[in-house]
């Protein structure tokens, strides 16, 4: 009886730690881009936190009484989008994007005052903005959680679409958002900087998600395909499958090659197919994720 107690604690609590772990790191992360380049330089980095540090500009410009917090202002905005992510992504989904929004906005509105604001060249700002921001947002997302905003609504596209990696939709959704800093700035400079700020994010936000599963998949059509199969089972020690094919213009019936691999054996594979058959017709497409033997365990890396 102790032993099993002793396993389902160890099933419950390593996942839950890591939760913690990453949504804290994420939110540490995130907040220091926020607070220490993108803000200062007049950045908007899209999304909701976005919104938020242009009303937070637009409070101390007009002379308000008092300056909106980035923080606290973007977690009002994104109420009504945490109430849209309860319906629409689920509840565990939900629960874990209202947590890891709380953390972000609240560092943000705590480190504020105790982190030096980096302002001696946008660019830079623009550029290690945009790595930290990545690096957070990739952190919440490993864990199926999200900073909210941009993050539900490109989360509820990826579901319609779900073959356009999720890094792409958020540089979509946060499009509109950057345009409009340049009415609020009043500089063409401003929504420049946050497109480099914004691409850089998601790059490094599909890195850190799509990275360790990435691929690619090549398709072959030979004539010598027994011989090419077991060249590729027996001498790369790679995986294959034999898909029907017929051919439109000859309309004969052949078998076509269908084999996964990681980027640094692209080469070898290439080599080998032109080595059994110089008239081979090669076709090599990038995909975003791989799981499965071979690859990452997929058991793994959702839990």
């Amino acid at each position: 009886m102790k032993s099993a107690d002793k396993f389902s604690l160890k099933i419950h609590w390593k996942p839950l730690l890591l939760d913690a772990i990453m949504f804290l790191g994420g939110a540490i992360t995130f907040s220091i881009a926020i607070v220490m380049f993108t803000a200062p330089n007049n950045l908007a980095p899209g999304g909701v936190t976005g919104i938020a540090t242009m009303l937070n500009y637009l409070s101390v410009q007009w002379g308000l009484p008092f300056e909106l917090p980035i923080g606290l202002t973007s977690t009002c905005i994104n109420i009504p989008l945490l109430i849209l992510a309860w319906v629409g992504l689920g509840r565990r989904m939900a629960i874990r994007t209202v947590v890891a929004t709380l953390l972000t906005n609240t560092f943000i509105d705590v480190l504020e005052p105790l982190i030096p604001d980096f302002t001696d060249n946008v660019m830079l700002a623009s550029l290690f903005g945009g790595v930290l921001m990545g690096i957070g947002v990739g952190l919440f997302l490993n864990r199926g959680g999200s900073t909210g905003g941009t993050e539900i609504i490109a989360r509820l596209l990826e579901k319609k679409r779900p073959h356009i990696p999720i890094g792409k939709l958020m540089l979509l959704v946060d499009g509109v958002i950057i345009a409009l800093s340049a009415l609020v700035y009043r500089q063409l400079e401003s929504p420049m900087f946050a497109v480099v700020l914004v691409f850089v994010t998601s790059q490094i936000t599909d890195w850190l998600v799509y990275g360790g599963r990435r691929g690619k998949m090549a398709m072959i059509l030979s004539r010598k395909q027994p011989e090419l199969t077991e060249a590729i089972t027996g001498r790369l020690d790679q995986g294959a499958t034999l898909l029907r094919a017929n051919g439109a213009f000859t309309g004969q019936d052949q078998q076509m090659i269908l084999c996964a691999v990681r980027r640094d054996e692209v080469f070898r594979l290439k080599r080998l197919v032109f080595e059994v058959d110089p008239d081979a017709f090669f076709m090599l497409l990038s995909t975003d994720e791989v799981l499965g033997q071979g690859w990452l365990n997929p058991k793994e890396n959702i839990k």
